[in-house]
């Protein structure tokens, strides 16, 4: 009777409840580690418990209420030299492991990306968006990421996946093809190619995503501003119109630093008017018709330059002076070939433009004069 009774007085209970809403992995603090044989397991829905006997991964629990004995504790039977009638406590770790989804995770490229556009050449690119997490293989996340931390938080892994975003990220927009201008139309797309792509390497860390969301997918500062005018001036239709859309714009915002400019400058426009009503019918002010210096006379007009064929080469380019000058001394004659921009080919000479030169020759002198 009084050993029944002692024996009930270390009846064990282990069982974890969490409050904090960040906490992956928590592990059970005893003295020594000793946890009595057929002690009570607590484990509930979206947690697991991982028990690690001397340094060794022994046994995982999933969702339920357990008495430690040996029909429930296969590997750790295995592991443990069970005596005293199974009596005795015996020394392991017990990791509870949330298995809920950590949501809201934020993601983000810290630098932009660089990536060919078919329209606007080598642009560089920023997104961001979210994502949720959740552990899908306890044993797995404890092996490979957790370790021996007692307490092990979504903030001290997030840094990573984001890592691993951020490379699969800048990969698949390089490589998709898709214009900037279409990309926000795509987004869906992209991050199904983007989760596909990392899912093996969460997975090495016992970890899945179940939702991944791109939010936005910018350009520079500048670049938008100049994509801005650019739309600004398509939906006006010209540059006239989008002038007067700014105005209107301008009219509309009193007070602004840009109204002041756009009243300074109808102002000006408003006294050239008067300016060029007091000036007569004539465009121009009297006194200033008179200081104006006189335009200078425009340039003569470039005549048609030639060139000669003679004897397998070509000579010239000759303005039609200097040809004129060379047909009256007989250099060229109606035979010669000649050629000027325009042209198909050569011609003789007589067949072009420059036959009414030849009316000019003077015949030959007669016979003996």
């Amino acid at each position: 009777m009084v050993f029944d009774l002692f024996k009930g007085e270390f009846i064990d209970v282990i069982s974890w409840l969490d409050d904090t809403r960040d906490t992956m992995v928590w592990r059970f603090e005893r003295r020594g580690q000793a946890i009595k044989y057929g002690a009570k397991l607590t484990v509930r829905e979206g947690q697991a418990a991982v028990f690690v006997h001397e340094g060794q991964l022994a046994d995982v629990f999933g969702p339920g209420l357990y008495m430690l004995e040996t029909n429930n504790m296969p590997i750790m039977t295995t592991l443990q030299h069970w005596d005293h009638a199974f009596q005795s406590p015996f020394k392991s770790e017990v990791y509870f492991v949330s298995t809920t989804r950590f949501n809201d995770l934020k993601w983000g490229t810290k630098n932009p990306i660089i990536c060919r556009d078919p329209e606007f050449g080598a642009v560089r690119l920023r997104a961001f968006g979210t994502y949720s997490m959740r552990v899908a293989d306890p044993a797995v996340f404890l092996k490979e990421v957790v370790g021996t931390d007692g307490e092990f938080t979504a903030d001290e892994i997030s840094n990573q996946i984001r890592n691993v975003i951020v490379q699969e990220m800048s990969r698949v927009l390089a490589g998709s093809g898709i214009p900037v201008l279409d990309m926000a139309a795509n987004t869906a797309d992209l991050a199904k190619l983007i989760a596909t792509a990392i899912a093996p390497k969460v997975t090495d860390y016992g970890l899945t995503l179940p939702e991944f969301y791109i939010e936005n997918i910018s350009l520079p500062e500048e670049v938008e501003k100049v994509l801005d005018k650019r739309s600004s001036i398509g939906i006006a239709g010209d540059l006239g119109k989008y002038m007067q859309f700014n105005a209107a714009e301008a009219l509309d915002r009193p007070g602004g630093a840009l109204s002041d400019a756009m009243g300074a400058g109808m102002g000006a426009a408003l006294g050239l008017g008067m300016a060029q009503q007091a000036a007569g019918p004539w465009g121009a002010a009297p006194a200033q018709a008179a200081a104006r210096p006189a335009a200078p006379p425009p340039p003569p007009p470039v005549g048609k330059e030639w060139h000669l064929a003679e004897n397998g080469a070509t000579r010239g380019p000759f303005p039609e002076t200097d040809l004129r000058g060379m047909i009256l001394s007989g250099a060229v004659t109606r035979a010669s070939l000649v050629w000027a921009a325009g042209m198909e080919g050569w011609k003789p000479a007589g067949e072009t433009e420059l036959a009414a030169l030849f009316a000019q020759v003077p015949p030959p002198p007669p016979p003996g004069a």
